[in-house]
This record gives structure tokens, sequence and C-alpha cells, in this order.
């Protein structure tokens, strides 16, 4: 990343190529949390992000790998953990992050989407992988410093930890239908940073 080589689509920030990108990538980004990624389509994508089709088919190619290049950027551009001394604070930091995100109209539709275009296309799930493999990695020191602070058992696996604060937020989206606000992402904190410091998330550990 950050090549100044000649790959399409990896050219310096501020150039032309990483304009095209960012208008193309927020394009494809309203089309999904519009229509759906059934109704995804490059042409009209090219259209929104008022550039040439012939760019748009050449730099992604199909619709499927504009989702997979839409997931990377969002990797990218995701916050920054926050620190706030206590396993709880920071996990309640990361629940309402995700909340916020989930509850906002177009964000919320856009995970709907893609999720549900990950079911059936295995670039677009490698992609959503990805993606979250990034978040977790980014969240999953605050774990650490717990255990380093005695506040949870060692050996208790930091990634687990971090996607059992999400995976209520989640469930809420797109199944229970349930309220996701602050209080759904305080739960959601609390039960994971109980959990983590009665041991239920230690590597190894047998669920019966």
């Amino acid at each position: 990343m950050g090549s100044d080589g000649a790959e399409p689509g990896s050219v310096r920030p501020g150039g032309r190529t990483a304009r095209v990108r960012t208008a193309v990538l927020r394009a494809a980004g309203d089309a999904l949390a519009e229509r759906g990624f059934a109704h995804l389509d490059l042409a009209d994508i090219a259209r929104r992000a008022e550039v040439g089709k012939t760019t748009v088919y050449r730099r992604w190619g199909t619709a499927t790998g504009l989702v997979a290049d839409l997931l990377a950027d969002m990797a990218e551009q995701s916050l920054p953990r926050t620190e706030t001394g206590s396993l709880l604070g920071d996990l309640r930091a990361n629940a309402r992050l995700v909340q916020r995100t989930l509850a906002d109209p177009r964000q919320g539709a856009l995970f709907k989407a893609v999720i549900a275009a990950a079911t059936c296309e295995a670039k677009t799930a490698e992609a959503l992988h990805h993606f979250y493999d990034v978040r977790v990695t980014e969240w999953a020191p605050c774990v650490q410093q717990a255990i380093d602070r005695g506040e949870v058992p060692e050996g208790t696996d930091t990634h687990e930890v971090i996607r059992a604060v999400s995976a209520p937020l989640y469930y809420r989206l797109l199944t229970s239908g349930g309220p996701l606000d602050e209080d759904a992402a305080d739960q959601a904190a609390e039960a994971a940073a109980t959990a983590a410091a009665a041991g239920a998330y230690l590597r190894g550990k047998e669920l019966g």
C-alpha cells in the first residue's frame, strides 16, 4: 500500500486516480445502501461518480471487485481504537463505535447489502473477512493491556473478546430488529468484559 508503482488504483494520494477511486467508492456505497448488491451496476456507478464507464470497468471489472475495494477502503478509513485505561471502558468505546455505524441509515443499509452479497460471492466474503480482521486486530491490544493489568486471565483470546462485543449488535441489525442504541452497545460491552474476566475466552477452552 502507498506504492508509487504503475498498478491501476495505487497512485499517490491526491492524484487523479485517488480522486476517481474516492468518487467511485462513494457512489458504490450510496448505490449499495439504496438498492442492494443485486442491483449494483457499474455503468450506474460511473454515472453517479461522473467518471467514464471505461475507467470503472478497467479499474474494477465487476461489481464484486468494486465491493471488495470498497471494503478495503472502509478498513483503511476506520477510526483508531480508544484507550480509556480499563477493559470495560475500551470495550464500551468499541461497542458504541459499532453501534453508531450500524444505526446510521446509510451505513447500516450498506453493511446489510455487503453481508448479503458475501453469502453468495466468494470474493466479497473474502473482502468482508479481511475488513473485520483489520478492525478486530486494531482493537485487540486493549484486551492484552487488560491481561497485563490483571483484569482478565493470561491466555485470554484477545480477538474473540472483541468479536464478542460487536456480535450482539450485528444480531440486532440482521435478525432480531431490536433497538441499536447506546444501551445495547453498553450491554454488549459489559457482557464481553464480564465473560472475559471470568475466563470464558481462554484459548483452547472447551465449550460444552
